[in-house]
């Protein structure tokens, strides 16, 4: 493929930008929100640039409506067509056909190494973040106090693009990066919505599950935070967020208990009305998960609960407060960066021994 210097035209708008540039990360829900950030202040900062952001469809929720000069490239690596080798190169030219002038590698992945050689080929000048994959590994042998701090996701994305030859601040406060719109939401989610705006009673979020079993707080310490906060607070709104069999025979239960207890995510019909209601939160608490990253894309306090991760692993959201972090001190903490890795304990004392008063204190701070 040919590079050609001309100007190039964004379908989101009739403006001629000078130039286009195809960031790609494929990954979960988290990792992806987490660059949400950072892509909308390079967009500020380059209104000359074209920026194509090539992900999984869901990330068009963030991505959508961002910033006029970025364009959303939705792309479902599930399909068959993307498997394999021949796979590795469909997906390349597809990412070819938007014709970008320079490419940056959010991933580093096979996938996108196999991309980004291509585009090397083509002689399109490529860019990609650096993980840290040894520190990583030095943190969990040596434990936090003693391996520190590395550098945070959204550091390490900045990064990428300042190697790409355009540098950005980064000013991680609380605030809303995207914008919510309580007009547009369903019959049920907007019932909801407006139940909570209209209360005089604080509203609290709580996403208890994860993606593994190291990062999720037991969930019978989890009903106990909630008996109490009821108890303390009549009428506190608890609004519950996740997905699956699993989490819906849970929020049933617990629904059936308490007045003002609501499976909001069944209420709503995408993850753009559950940010919408999410916006209107005192805080969320959360594991070290995605949710914890949606709150924080709307500028809501996270109470976030760490087990067998930990924050200086860097993945703490965007303008969060470290003192809002709910973590046991161990010395086998972090034992991983994902939580994926099974309990040399068996019983995850990292999260099981976090008391219910511990999450309560944190979160009455947040009580309006």
């Amino acid at each position: 493929m040919e590079n050609h210097n001309n100007r190039h035209t964004c379908p989101n708008t009739i403006r001629t930008y000078s130039d286009t540039l195809l960031l790609m990360r494929f990954s979960a829900l988290g990792d992806v929100a987490m660059t949400v950030p950072i892509v909308k202040a390079l967009a500020e900062k380059c209104p000359d640039t074209h920026i194509i952001f090539a992900s999984r469809p869901f990330a068009a929720t963030f991505y959508d409506n961002l910033a006029d000069n970025i364009t959303f490239l939705p792309i479902d690596l599930k399909d068959e067509k993307y498997k394999g080798l021949r796979g590795m190169e469909r997906l390349y030219q597809t990412l070819a056909g938007q014709q970008p002038d320079q490419v940056i590698d959010l991933h580093d992945v096979l996938r996108t190494k196999y991309a980004r050689m291509r585009f090397r080929i083509a002689g399109i000048p490529v860019s990609c973040i650096d993980k840290h994959r040894k520190s990583r590994k030095r943190l969990i042998r040596q434990g936090a106090k003693a391996a520190g701090n590395l550098p945070t996701a959204f550091e390490n994305y900045a990064a990428a693009i300042k190697q790409a030859g355009r540098s950005i601040s980064l000013h991680p406060e609380r605030q809303e990066i995207l914008k919510t719109d309580s007009r547009s939401l369903s019959p049920r989610a907007a019932s909801l919505f407006s139940k909570i705006a209209s209360s005089a009673a604080p509203v609290i979020g709580i996403a208890p599950f994860a993606a593994h079993n190291g990062k999720i707080y037991p969930l019978h310490l989890m009903e106990e935070v909630i008996r109490i906060l009821v108890s303390r607070h009549p009428g506190i709104n608890i609004l519950l967020f996740g997905g699956g069999t699993k989490e819906k025979a849970v929020f049933d239960t617990w629904c059936s208990g308490y007045e003002n207890m609501v499976f909001a995510s069944a209420e709503c019909a995408s993850m753009k009305e559950e940010l919408t209601l999410i916006s209107r939160l005192d805080c969320m608490v959360s594991m070290d998960s995605a949710n914890m990253h949606l709150a924080s894309l709307v500028g809501t306090p996270v109470v976030s609960v760490w087990g067998a991760t930990h924050p200086a692993a860097g993945f703490l959201g965007w303008g969060q407060s470290l003192n809002d972090a709910v973590q046991a001190d161990l010395q086998c903490r972090p034992c991983s960066i994902y939580g994926n890795k099974a309990c040399k304990e068996k019983d995850y004392p990292c999260l099981s021994r976090i008391k219910p008063e511990t999450i309560i204190h944190k979160i009455e701070a947040h009580l309006r």
